[in-house]
């Protein structure tokens, strides 16, 4: 046996697969290639579960496709239909459009889905404060969220938002003990219609401006929604 078939790594299934698939397309003319490789990229989306990332739908087209192009053409198809193609968690994702939510709940009832539209169950106010503390200063220990609102941030409270898989732990925090911190998960971006965390809202231009840091929250300098929404909820 030669040194290459000792050394070569055994192709699983999804590589033979991907062998047999026909990326190229060269025998087709170009508009009927296009064609063929957005009905590919639609299907792969379709199938998912979950948003698709860029290098799975390469595996569908062409070397020279532009993927991005592609996306275009397709969320252009969809422009009259009720549910669109958008870009969520670094992938896309069939979704529905949120003018039809209202239809949806009246079919299917409250429980079907969210304002994130993906099943997540709603969010009481304490939890959804602290989630979007989380999401601005993550990463951010338990006792610094407990020091922004001037109570106790329960363990319960974050196991409601580590059980939805919208946090997750993340690095261990410098200070003593070294306790852990929490940051927010692609899953958050995908309930919350994110492609990236750079979406929220511009909480670095207010921080650039010197209008809010988490310096200032931190040692009770909360602005006045914020205060008053923190001071009437009950944390557990």
């Amino acid at each position: 046996m030669s040194e290459a078939a000792r050394t070569e790594r055994p192709r699983g299934k999804g590589d033979v697969q991907r062998m047999l698939l026909d990326t190229e397309l060269e025998h087709l003319p170009p508009e009927l290639r296009w064609r063929e490789w957005m009905g590919r990229v639609e299907a792969v989306i379709f199938a998912a579960n979950e948003p698709v990332p860029r290098e799975v739908l390469a595996r569908v087209v062409g070397k020279n496709c532009n993927l991005d192009l592609v996306i275009d053409d397709i969320r252009a198809e969809l422009a009259g239909r009720p549910y669109e193609l958008v870009a969520v968690a670094g992938g896309w994702q069939h979704r529905t459009k949120k003018i039809f939510g209202d239809a949806i709940r009246a079919a299917f009832g409250s429980a079907f889905g969210t304002a994130a539209g993906q099943g997540t169950k709603d969010l009481s106010q304490s939890e959804a404060l602290v989630l979007m503390c989380i999401a601005y200063f993550q990463p951010i220990t338990r006792a610094e969220l407990s020091s922004f609102f001037g109570k106790e941030v329960s363990r319960d409270l974050i196991g409601v938002l580590r059980a939805q898989e919208l946090i997750a732990s993340g690095p261990r925090s410098p200070q003593p003990g070294a306790p852990y911190t929490y940051v927010t998960t692609k899953n958050f971006l995908s309930q919350f219609g994110l492609d990236t965390l750079r979406q929220l809202p511009d909480f670095e231009a207010l921080e650039d401006a010197g209008l809010l840091s988490k310096e200032k929250l931190l040692v009770g300098d909360i602005p006045g929604s914020l205060a008053a929404r923190s001071a009437d909820m009950e944390l557990p």
